[in-house]
Formats: structure tokens, sequence, C-alpha cells
């Protein structure tokens, strides 16, 4: 059994490689799971490892009202959460001359930025209204995964960095927020993981991480109370070595290389709710 410390668990992207990963690992510590994702099939197969410490829901992340009702469902079945982890997540390539692939980028923003948001929020006002006059609150913590995409923006990949750099701001605002409460906010940022989203990807990947790592070095870190923390470590020296370069030199080491692949291009991962179609 894991030592991880967290006992109540709200995971959403459960159905994407790092998702299935983290469920796993809280799984073996005893934890309960809320499984949130889309795929059905996937998530039901994770549930029947634990049938008795978990639940499935399929919402959009961006709905509100979905999260809500998702939220107080959670809470009325097994209780308030320790650990809330807002893990989904789309990407995909994007070329702002292409009328279409606006609607890429409002969805992307959508999943990406709102998602955490609309995830966090029920959680947190339970937790505010369930420790009010409390003598000594219980530790929560709050796992945004942003993305190093986030650091600093890459040709052809726009949308994509726009959500997961305002995901990285929002989380320090939030995490400003909860000083000095029982509240905790961590951002994640990982490289390149061997997953859905990435299996398309043209380019050169450095320090690709299996979702089995990344997850244990994730819970591991908030679990130490790490408020930021990369994945793996190297991919965010070399990404800030890289940050270092007079930015004419930086782009165009980036312009050079091979684009992720655009909606509807070969190798793309499908983004859910999309509409219209970006062609």
């Amino acid at each position: 059994m894991s030592s991880l410390p967290f006992r109540n668990a709200v995971l959403t992207g459960a159905c994407g490689g790092l998702g299935q990963a983290l469920a796993r690992e809280l799984f073996a510590a005893g934890a309960s799971v809320a499984l949130v994702g889309l795929n059905r099939e996937v998530l039901d197969a994770l549930a029947a490892t634990a049938p008795q410490r978990c639940a499935v829901y399929t919402p959009d992340v961006a709905d509100s009202a979905a999260m809500q009702a998702l939220a107080a469902d959670w809470i009325a079945r097994f209780g308030p959460p320790d650990l809330v982890i807002a893990n989904a997540g789309v990407a995909g390539g994007f070329e702002t001359a292409e009328a279409g692939d606006l609607a890429v980028m409002q969805r992307m923003l959508e999943i990406n930025l709102l998602g955490p948001a609309t995830t966090f929020q029920p959680f947190l006002r339970a937790w505010r209204e369930g420790e009010a006059g409390a003598v000594q609150a219980t530790r929560r913590a709050l796992v945004g995964v942003a993305s190093i995409a986030g650091w600093r923006g890459m040709p052809g990949n726009g949308a994509y960095c726009a959500s997961k750099g305002g995901l990285i701001r929002y989380l320090e605002s939030l995490r400003a927020e909860c000083r000095g409460s029982a509240v905790t906010v961590h951002t994640v940022s990982p490289g390149y993981l061997r997953t859905a989203l990435t299996a398309g990807n043209r380019f050169a990947m450095p320090g690709l991480l299996e979702p089995d790592g990344a997850a244990r070095a994730l819970l591991a870190g908030v679990a130490a109370g790490r408020e930021h923390i990369v994945l793996p470590r190297r991919i965010g020296w070399l990404s800030a070595a890289l940050g270092l370069l007079p930015a004419r030199w930086h782009d165009a080491l980036l312009r050079g290389q091979p684009r992720k692949p655009r909606a509807g291009e070969e190798g793309a991962t499908a983004i859910p709710g999309l509409t219209p179609p970006p062609r």
C-alpha cells in the first residue's frame, strides 16, 4: 500500500494516459476516487479495480452546472475530497490565418483554462462552508495540470500555449487567494508524456516520460507540499535554458521544427465538443 496521505480524490481527465496512471496510484493508496472523463468504457474498466471506492462521471468539464452537480453527488456519497486534480486537457496545432481554427482555440480555452476553474469551484466552496468555525481545518489540495508549453509561446501551437499559460497564471492567483488557509494550490508542468496527446507529434520530444512515472512524481510532489512540479525536472531546466536565448534566436530555433497536427490533419488528437468543425 502506498504511503500517500490522500483518502478522497476527484480526478478529471481520468481516461487519458496520465489520468489512468493517477487513478491507479490513488487506488493503491487506499483512496476513494471520483473518475471524471468522457470515455465511459475506459472509466468503467478503471472503476472495476476498486468498485467500492469510486464513482464514474462523464460531464463536460467546462459546464459549471454539470460540475456542481458532480460535486454535490460525490460529497453526498463519499464526503468532501482532500485532493482535486484538474487534469482534463486537449491539445492541437493552431493557425491564426485559418478561420476554422478559431473554434479550436475557443474549445481549447474552455477545456484547458475554464475547466480547472469549474472543477475547483464547487469543492472550494464546500470546503469553506464546511470549515467555517472549525478549530483546525483539514489540509486540502487543488492541483492544476498545466504544461511547459505555457512557459513560452511556440509557433503553430498558439491555442495550447495560451490555454496553459493562462492556467499557470490562474493557479498563481488562486494560490495567493488561498495562502494562509488549509487549501494548497499546486501547478504541474509536464514536458512530454507518452500519451495520446503526444502520439501524433512530428517533432523531437526530449525527456519523454512514461505516465506511471509521471503520476508517482506528481502525487509525491503534492504530498510533499511542492507548489510547482515539473515532470521531468530536467525538461524544465532545458526549457529555462532555451528561454535565456534572445527572442529572435529562440523563435528561429522553434520555427524550424515540425508543427503539431491541426484538427483534421493526420495524427491530430480529437477535441471533444468542437463545433463547427475547423475544415
